[in-house]
Parts: structure tokens; C-alpha cells; sequence
């Protein structure tokens, strides 16, 4: 391991401290995928599919985890080509890695280019995974991970050039020459808007579950489903503040916004549910919690902590409007990734076009329209915005029907009726003394 001083002689001098930081953050957001994601969709899927609920996003960890080593850094960190991705063999395998082979955001941060691999490693993670929501209870493990290894090379790294890599919508890509530079702290366009354009897109082309609209699909365990929010609330903070790069006066503002944009929009989703229906439920809280989280992620660094609860009040209210649309257009969304993270990622980058302060923006970023920016930064977000959706959207249809026509995405119908996790691991996810299995 090379210590500071030979770090020091080759021109990077090592910041301990924000080192600590960013590996604490990275984390931080792998907990956000096992256990907490595993979790929260774990306990809204019925008994009977539990297990494979949570093995899809431990089967996002393995696969993602070695092709991001492999050429998934290399594509979304690496030189740029077309402004479309990073050079897939210039770092392949990291093997020809150096200290400072990372992103820009890390410049003059003291923080080796390595804490920056695992950091990002995660969030590549949890992007995948969230899209295993919108086909619970109907799709076979090993079409799955096929599809993680496609999407995560078509989709996932090149967008996260686009945005975080110096491509195409960063600071010299055509948005920014057209009105300005759109801004993602940590991941609205990156992660949440692709994740929930994929789950609609899949959610279509996969079809309805067995029985959708007619039998009751209740979540088989609230508390796991609460433990799961929580963890998540939990590990965003890295998530968030952690995207500073640094543990500096950023990464505090981050936090704060990501605490009381989340409070808001579990009290607005709450809010929304006693109008509606009568009667705020623990799951429906649960769900703000994420929707908070989600529609602060694209601004935690740029905005105020003012800003950040209208954010999270609207967040809250639009999601949990969205989440009924399922059954009002016949799309199966199982869990709600589509109401949650598709409406809550175009919230959060949309509104960053009103809210965003002076302080601490991107090179050719503006100020939002109520501090006196005018349109030109809602234009950009607008328009990065929609160019996710439509390049995630086309992309995951492409990919998705290709595993359709030719080895299938979906169990057999009894085996869906009668329990995926028996038919597609052998086990179940509880045993009682009476009846030996329950499914």
C-alpha cells in the first residue's frame, strides 16, 4: 500500500479525513441495497415470493459488482468518446488505475481515486436493484441477471458518463450550451428517473401478474417493509452527503437536506392518504420516506433547507397521487418503483430549476427561478430530465423484449400461483410445525 509521502511524490497529497468520509459513505450506500432494500421490497411482496424478492437485489450486488471492476468504472469514469461514454478498456480491471483516475468532482479533495471506485460501485448497485420492484412475483432469477449485466453496460455506465463523467450532460455538453448546466447532486436523472423509466418499461413488457386487480396483494410483513424505510433513511445520508466528495460545508448542507426533505414528504404522504382515504397508513409513510429521499437527491448540495421541505412536501403529495395510476392504466408496478422514483426523480430535477441557490453550483449553473436566475437552469433540468426518461425508456425496451422473444422473463403460471420462491430456489421463507411449508 503506498503510504502519504509516496502519494505526496507522485503530486497528490492524501486528505485523511475525507478519505475516512467517502469510504464511510460507500458504505453507507451499499446498506442501501443489503439490507435495507432487500427489506422494504421483501416485506411488500406476499409470503410466498419473499425470498426471491430479496435475491434479486443480492443477484444486482454479485453481478454488478464484477463487471464495474471489469469495465463498468472504465465506461462511466473513463475518457470520454462522443460524449456518450467512457473508453470500456482503458481502466478495464482497474488494472492500469492511478491515485488520481477519478472523477472531477474529487479534484483537489485529497481522496484516492480507489475510494472513489467502491463509492460509485454502489450507487451502480442500487440504481439495478430498484428496478426489481416493478416485476415482483413473476420473473425467473436467471433472465434477471442477464438483464443486470445488459442494462447496467447500456444504460447505467453510459448515463452516468453523461452526467458525472465529462460527457455530454456536463458542463460542455449541448444542454449546458443551450441553456445551462444541469445539475444532479447524487443521482436524480442518474438513478432514480432511469430506474423508474426501466421499471415502467418492463412492467409493460413483462405483462400483469396472475390475478392483478382481482385478488388482494397485500405486503405480507409491514414491519419489514418500516425497517427497510428506515435503514434506507439511514444509509442516504451517505448516499447524499457523501456525493460532496469531501466532509466539508457541502456534504453538511446535504445532510440537512436530505433529513428535512424526507420528514416532509413522510408528512405530506401522510397527509395525502388521511384526505384520500381516510386513514395514513405505515406502509404509505414508508413510502413517503423514500419519496422524500428520492426527490432530494438530485439537489441535496444546491439547494436550502427551506427549499428542501417544499421539495419533500411536493414529492410527497405527487407520489402518493401516482402510486393508484397502475391500476387506473393497467400497468402491474408491483412496487410502486414507477410512483416513487420515476415521479419523485422528474420532482426533485425539475424543481431544482426554482430552488436552487448561489452557493455551491456547478461550472455554468444558475441560480433557480425564485432566486432571481431566471429560466434558463428549469430549462436545463427540464430537458435533462426527458432526456433520461426517453434514453433509459428506449434502451430498456430493447433490452427487455430481446430477453422476452428469446429465453423469457417469466415463471410458468402455476409456479406463480403456487409460490416463486419454492419454484424458482427450492425454499421458502417460513416453516410452521403444522403444515410443514407456507406459501
Amino acid at each position: 500500500m503506498k503510504n502519504a509521502v509516496v502519494l505526496a511524490a507522485e503530486g497528490f497529497v492524501l486528505d485523511a479525513g475525507n478519505t475516512a468520509w467517502i469510504l464511510t459513505s460507500a458504505t453507507l450506500v451499499l446498506l442501501m441495497t443489503v439490507p435495507a432494500l432487500a427489506f422494504f421490497y421483501g416485506g411488500l411482496v406476499r409470503t410466498k415470493s419473499v425470498l426471491n424478492m430479496m435475491m434479486l437485489s443480492f443477484g444486482v450486488a454479485g453481478v454488478i459488482g464484477v463487471i464495474w471492476v471489469l469495465w463498468g468504472y472504465s465506461m462511466s469514469f473513463g475518457s470520454d468518446v462522443g460524449g456518450l461514454f467512457g473508453n470500456p478498456a482503458e481502466l478495464f480491471g482497474l488494472t492500469n488505475l492511478t491515485v488520481d483516475d477519478a472523477s472531477n468532482i474529487l479534484s483537489g479533495s485529497g481522496v484516492p481515486a480507489w475510494v472513489w471506485v467502491g463509492f460509485q460501485a454502489t450507487f451502480a448497485v442500487i440504481t439495478v436493484a430498484l428496478i426489481s420492484g416493478s416485476l415482483a412475483d413473476r420473473v425467473r432469477f436467471g433472465p434477471w441477471l442477464i438483464f443486470v449485466a445488459v442494462w447496467g453496460t447500456l444504460v447505467y455506465f453510459p448515463l452516468c458518463h453523461m452526467v458525472w463523467g465529462g460527457g455530454m450532460l456536463g458542463d460542455s455538453g449541448w444542454v449546458a450550451d443551450l441553456f445551462a448546466t444541469p445539475l444532479d447532486f447524487a443521482g436524480g436523472t442518474v438513478v432514480h428517473i432511469n430506474a423508474g423509466m426501466a421499471g415502467l418499461v418492463l412492467a409493460l413488457v413483462i405483462g400483469r401478474r396472475q390475478g392483478f386487480g382481482k385478488v388482494a396483494m397485500r405486503p405480507h410483513n409491514v414491519p419489514f417493509v418500516m425497517l427497510g424505510a428506515a435503514l434506507l433513511w439511514i444509509g442516504w445520508f451517505g448516499f447524499n452527503a457523501g456525493s460532496a466528495g469531501a466532509a466539508n460545508d457541502q456534504a453538511g448542507l446535504a445532510w440537512v437536506n436530505t433529513f428535512v426533505a424526507t420528514a416532509a414528504a413522510s408528512l405530506g404522504w401522510a397527509l395525502t392518504e388521511k384526505i384520500k382515504d381516510g386513514k395514513p397508513t405505515s406502509v404509505g409513510v414508508a413510502s413517503g420516506v423514500v419519496a422524500g429521499l428520492v426527490a432530494i437527491t438530485p439537489g441535496a448540495g444546491f439547494v436550502s433547507p427551506l427549499g428542501s421541505i417544499a421539495i419533500g412536501l411536493v414529492a410527497g403529495v405527487l407520489c402518493a397521487l401516482a402510486v393508484s395510476l397502475k391500476f387506473k392504466w393497467g400497468y402491474d408496478d408491483s412496487l410502486d418503483v414507477v410512483g416513487v422514483h420515476l415521479v419523485g426523480g422528474l420532482v426533485g430535477t425539475i424543481l431544482i430549476g426554482f430552488f436552487a441557490t448561489e452557493n455551491n453550483l456547478w461550472d455554468g449553473a444558475q441560480a433557480g427561478l425564485l432566486y432571481g436566475g431566471g429560466f434558463a437552469q428549469l430549462a436545463a433540468q427540464t430537458t435533462a430530465a426527458l432526456f433520461a426518461v426517453i434514453y433509459s425508456g428506449t434502451l430498456t425496451a430493447l433490452i427487455g423484449l430481446a430477453i422476452k422473444f428469446t429465453i423469457g422473463w417469466r415463471v410458468p403460471e402455476p409456479d406463480e400461483v403456487s409460490g416463486i420462491d419454492l419454484a424458482q430456489h427450492g425454499e421458502t421463507a417460513y416453516e410452521t410445525i403444522t403444515t410443514g411449508r407456507l406459501n
